[in-house]
């Protein structure tokens, strides 16, 4: 049978035949509670288009990420801050309509690129409008401490957050380059304060990049309604994530030593995506002692 054509107005058009794909439970902020209650690690990569969207999410990941890593990744940029929030936009909606096309239940989250959430909360609630509809199911922003605000007037207006600690790639310069955050007292004591505030402006979910395995494990243990999502940051975050073209080895820059290539040994790029997802599920992936550039 053939599958009916989308709305009129809907912006992917007429949709193929149903997806023999098989079909997962859709992927919500209750439903990652829920893998977070049983102990199961979530797992997270980013996409930038729409069909690996659609085999990322055949192959059972949970969480999709546009980042604004799409700046190097795609655009051969030497950093994230020249991603616009224009492009941001586009990519969205190409994810969303690879999702969209094969029926897909991963949860969608979407980067606020540099400078567009740094003026106001408004500002970034215009910001976040634009992903949202551009089929973003949550926004990402970076930073703590002068964020709070912002993340709890977001929340009260509906809008899912991430937030992102530890090396955040917007103010790379300013960290002085990639390097392990929190390694010392105060900084480790500064990343959980700013931490406990995002949680309790409402933010569902926490990246924590490039954190040292024991501070990561620890805050993930004093955020029970924030999940933190791990990268460079040890096996005791509730999930993983990983840029897709770092654990498909095909990464045009330097290759941070935390990540595996997963497709050396998988043949195609499906089978690599669930090796993956194994590999964090079973907690083979990653190595506690493994951080840095």
């Amino acid at each position: 049978m053939t599958q009916p054509a989308a709305p009129t107005g809907s912006p992917y058009g007429t949709l193929p035949p149903a997806s023999p794909l098989p079909q997962r439970r859709p992927v919500s902020l209750p439903r990652l509670a829920q893998l977070r209650a049983a102990g199961e690690k979530i797992t997270m990569l980013t996409a930038y288009d729409a069909t690996f969207a659609a085999v990322a999410d055949a192959a059972g990941v949970e969480c999709l990420l546009v980042g604004d890593s799409l700046g190097m990744v795609c655009q051969g940029l030497p950093s994230t801050v020249g991603v616009t929030l224009e492009t941001m936009r586009y990519h969205t909606e190409s994810v969303a309509r690879g999702l969209y096309r094969v029926q897909g239940t991963a949860w969608l989250v979407a980067d606020l690129p540099f400078g567009s959430y740094h003026e106001s909360p408004e500002q970034a609630l215009r910001s976040a409008t634009v992903l949202m509809q551009a089929g973003a199911h949550m926004v990402k922003l970076e930073g703590g401490g002068w964020t709070t605000p912002t993340v709890r007037f977001l929340v009260e207006r509906g809008i899912p957050v991430c937030a992102h600690l530890g090396l955040t790639p917007q103010t790379v310069h300013a960290l002085g380059g990639y390097r392990v955050q929190g390694r010392d007292d105060g900084a480790a004591q500064t990343l959980r304060r700013q931490a406990l505030e995002l949680q309790d402006a409402g933010a569902a979910m926490l990246v924590l990049e490039m954190v040292p395995a024991a501070l990561a494990a620890r805050l993930t243990a004093e955020l029970p309604h924030c999940h933190t999502i791990g990268i460079g940051a040890g096996q005791g975050t509730a999930g993983q994530v990983l840029v897709m073209h770092d654990m498909l080895g095909i990464n045009l820059g330097k290759m941070p030593k935390f990540v595996r290539n997963f497709m050396q040994d998988a043949g195609t790029v499906k089978a690599a995506i669930e090796a993956y997802v194994r590999a964090v599920k079973s907690g083979e992936f990653p190595d506690d002692a493994v951080h840095g550039w």
